[in-house]
């Protein structure tokens, strides 16, 4: 079976042009890195499928506002990942697949830890197509070269990062709880999905009661607002509302006739997430940030450095089901200028399924220092909502 050398390694690293200050991290990351664990290999893994269901506090409500939009579950699934090494290391993760049926996510998950077996977790530097299991393997090489995994994307990376609160259409007094309840907890920005359900003004006059002026708002109407007439309505109503700052796609997903007529019109920030081809968007000033999901590799390395040259900053949200894939995710917001801040919703659901708490102080989440992701997690949570 072939070893993977330090000149194997730097070949790799060459490889990565293009991408900033990506190889330099990873480079340095190398240098710090014993021999051995320059040749460590991945032995084994083990698959997790878990079910956390909906938090007690917003379940029922939470529940029945996912039946309105035809989604019918009170739970999210997860399929959790372990790699382990020859040299003792064990790298944690989220595979990132299916949230409604984490065992029948278990094939796929095995499909992409089979190709890891008998390989060096260098070997798989910014590959798109592990998903979540990637966050497994940079765990590795942080742990082997002693560097918190933010310094594998950058030499030099924030301490702290801005982290959104999150909450679905719920109704009026409990989005005004539960926007308390985040502004307790140390956030200051919060993110709030709109649907024809509800009406956002209600919903915005509910919050803004209940919250002090620096806690910010953004509205995301996931297109529900259809045409530019009917989302210029609705700005303009939430303009009453200091605290909401922009509209997350307010009409069709992508639409560049709807963003050329909201453009010089529509008085928030417009925000939408990640068009197939975003320079249409970027030569003509039509957003004023992009939301990203995956792939979580190259893709976004790529999507981050973008932001940065342009000035459209994005607004991280791939990893947001778990303690796991939410810190991972944080450490990518640390080492990117072009990150603004990061989304996560395990504040929804009944356990994130990690020994360290997720903890806001003033806005920010100060980002874990120690090699690797610096977390782990709560095998008895694992066992507690383990499937099958």
């Amino acid at each position: 079976m072939r070893k993977y050398s330090r000149r194997d390694i730097l070949t790799s690293l060459a490889a990565l042009g293009g991408l900033g200050m990506v190889p330099s991290a990873l480079r340095q990351a190398q240098a710090k890195t014993a021999a051995s664990a320059t040749r460590q290999r991945i032995t084994r893994y083990e698959v997790i499928p878990v079910r956390v269901p909906m938090h007690d506090r917003v379940r029922d409500v939470f529940a029945e506002v996912y039946r309105k939009q035809g989604i019918n579950r009170d739970y999210y699934d997860s399929t959790l990942v372990k790699l382990y090494t020859d040299e003792g290391l064990v790298g944690i993760g989220d595979a990132l697949l299916n949230v409604e049926d984490s065992l029948g996510s278990v094939p796929q998950a095995k499909a992409i830890c089979n190709r890891l077996i008998g390989r060096s977790p260098w070997e798989f530097l910014l590959d798109d197509s592990l998903g979540g299991v990637l966050i497994a393997v940079y765990d590795l090489i942080g742990q082997a070269s002693g560097l918190p995994v933010s310094r594998l994307f950058s030499p030099e990376t924030k301490t702290h990062i801005v982290q959104s609160w999150w909450s679905q259409c719920f109704p009026p007094d409990l989005m005004a709880t539960e926007a308390k309840l985040g502004y307790d907890l140390g956030y200051r920005v919060h993110k709030v999905k709109t649907r024809d359900f509800e009406d956002p003004v209600e919903q915005a006059e509910a919050v803004t009661s209940s919250v002090p002026a620096d806690f910010k708002i953004w509205a995301d109407a996931n297109s529900t607002w259809k045409t530019p007439e009917r989302a210029i309505k609705y700005g303009e109503r939430l303009t009453r509302f200091p605290q909401y700052f922009a509209i997350e796609s307010p009409c069709d997903y992508g639409s560049l006739n709807h963003f050329r007529q909201l453009k010089d019109r529509f008085p928030l920030k417009l925000a939408e997430h990640y068009p197939q081809d975003p320079m249409p968007f970027v030569r003509e000033e039509l957003l004023q940030a992009l939301v990203t999901g995956g792939p979580i590799g190259k893709t976004l390395v790529q999507r981050a450095l973008m932001a940065e040259v342009t000035g459209i900053p994005l607004w991280l949200q791939h990893s947001i089901f778990t303690g796991v894939a939410q810190v991972f995710q944080a450490h990518q917001t640390a080492a990117f200028p072009g990150i603004q801040h990061a989304v996560s919703i395990t504040h929804v659901i009944q356990d994130d399924l990690m020994v360290e708490s997720f903890e806001m102080k003033d806005g920010l989440y100060e980002v874990p220092t120690l090699p690797g992701l610096g977390v782990h997690f709560n095998e008895d949570a694992l066992e507690k909502y383990r499937r099958g």
